[in-house]
């Protein structure tokens, strides 16, 4: 007899946050020697999935990746999509990833980048190299000279941000959680929570080599020798949670609105990208992890984008911030109560359960026969579009970045308009940089009456 509970299943036994998060919910872990193949109400993996298993999943299934995202998760994908866009749209709010060469292929077009900065001199005459199919820090190295230039795979070339904010003298970056519930339309989630993630040595242009003072992986500062310092304002370790940045922002007077509006932009852009390449798959959400650096100007830049962002617990901060962000991500899903009685539900009710009455996810179809018939064919199901109207603009600390207002929501509708979003995109952008410019004259001038008063 089937289970009433939701059940989860794990590719590879992991991760053990999202293990632990759902058993608390009360789910129960898919055991294949026990239970149906399709007995099971969410599939997770880091990797990506088959093209089957999109094609075969049923009404209350659920996949924790979206298919064919690889041409923003893959570091050389990402260069090309993003060049693609500034080129095509010739918009200044593509203007936010470092200039990016894809070696050996780039190679003669980025030797005349490096000949032109190197004449003029500065801090754009610095390097960094990435292997584009490694993660968590590794290959990486920064130059100045190109004879240090050494690679034997494909890599990724990117001007090195020379001039980053530092807090305390150390560098960081920030690791923004994203959730695109769909793709059509377009519906993107940020969670307000986030990791602020922290070199462990003090930033230092005079020694490239040492990775502890220009790389932010947790993977690598988590074995340097000052991790467990106390290290001035930043502390033991190597994270902050979001809500500290937000006060260290607050401290330094920096208006936070124009910012976090840039960040948005930034998440926004990157997945219109992809949008219209991506198939619908409404049985899907994914999680993503954007990495973001802020230099000295407070102008923020994209490093890259993580498909399977890292659900480890390495510390109290990731305790914090891991397990709301997961426990928010299956409110994302929208489960509804006869999706935990999947086949025996769906074989009794099918008859009599209208698409008015299924969940944003399911599928209506004619009888539980054709669902099995499907499956085993290998033909997709025909996801019913969602008609519950807009969607909610907040679900535990995941807030609705995009749509951000009518015009994106019908722009995302049917055929995404890109060119229109970007428009909409500038038009807030504009609006908000011009009423802080205007606070910025106001307070400056409440300053100074103050001082004359006092004088």
């Amino acid at each position: 007899m089937a289970s009433s509970s939701l059940v989860f299943r794990l590719h590879d036994r992991g991760p053990e946050l999202v293990r632990k998060v759902l058993l608390e919910r009360g789910w129960k872990e898919y055991d294949g020697g026990e239970q149906e193949e399709e007995d099971w109400n969410l599939y997770w993996r880091a990797s990506a999935f088959r093209s089957s298993d999109y094609h075969n999943l049923l009404p209350w299934q659920r996949l924790n990746h979206h298919p064919k995202t690889v041409g923003i998760t893959r570091k050389d994908c990402l260069v090309r999509n993003l060049r693609r866009m500034r080129a095509t749209f010739r918009s200044s709010l593509y203007h936010f990833s470092p200039a990016a060469f894809i070696l050996p292929n780039d190679h003669t077009r980025f030797l005349s980048e490096y000949t032109r900065r190197r004449q003029t001199g500065g801090w754009s005459a610095y390097w960094i190299c990435k292997p584009v199919d490694l993660s968590q820090g590794r290959g990486i190295f920064i130059f100045e000279d190109y004879k240090d230039l050494i690679y034997d795979s494909s890599v990724v070339i990117q001007r090195y941000i020379s001039n980053p904010l530092l807090i305390s003298g150390y560098k960081f970056d920030l690791r923004i959680y994203v959730c695109v519930k769909n793709f059509h339309p377009l519906t993107i989630y940020m969670h307000q929570e986030g990791l602020v993630r922290f070199a462990t040595d003090k930033y230092n242009l005079s020694s490239l080599d040492n990775l502890y003072a220009h790389l932010t992986n947790t993977s690598i500062n988590k074995l340097g020798p000052f991790y467990t310092t106390n290290k001035e304002r930043v502390g033991q370790g190597c994270k902050w949670a979001m809500n500290k940045f937000r006060c260290f922002l607050c401290s330094q007077g920096i208006n936070e609105l124009l910012l976090w509006q840039k960040i948005n932009n930034i998440v926004t852009l990157t997945l219109l990208s992809i949008a219209p390449s991506v198939p619908s798959s409404p049985n899907c959400v994914e999680l993503f992890g954007f990495d973001v650096l802020i230099d000295s100007k407070f102008k923020p830049w994209l490093l890259e984008v993580n498909s399977s962002p890292a659900l480890t617990l390495d510390c109290q901060v990731d305790v914090a911030v891991k397990k709301g962000l997961i426990s928010d991500l299956i409110d994302l899903m929208n489960y509804r109560s006869i999706d935990s009685l999947r086949e025996r539900a769906y074989r009794k009710q099918l008859p009599r359960y209208h698409a008015s009455q299924a969940s944003r996810f399911s599928t209506p179809v004619a009888t539980f026969k054709e669902l099995k018939s499907q499956k085993t064919s290998g033909r997709r199901g025909r996801h019913q579009p969602d008609r519950e109207g807009p969607p909610a603009l907040r679900v535990g600390d995941f807030i609705l970045t995009f749509p951000f207002n009518r015009a994106t929501l019908n722009a995302s509708q049917h055929k995404l308009d890109v060119k229109l979003v970007i428009q909409e995109l500038h038009k807030l952008t504009c609006q908000l940089a011009s009423g802080c410019s205007q606070s910025d004259k106001t307070r400056r001038r409440e300053e100074g009456e103050g001082k004359k008063d006092e004088g």
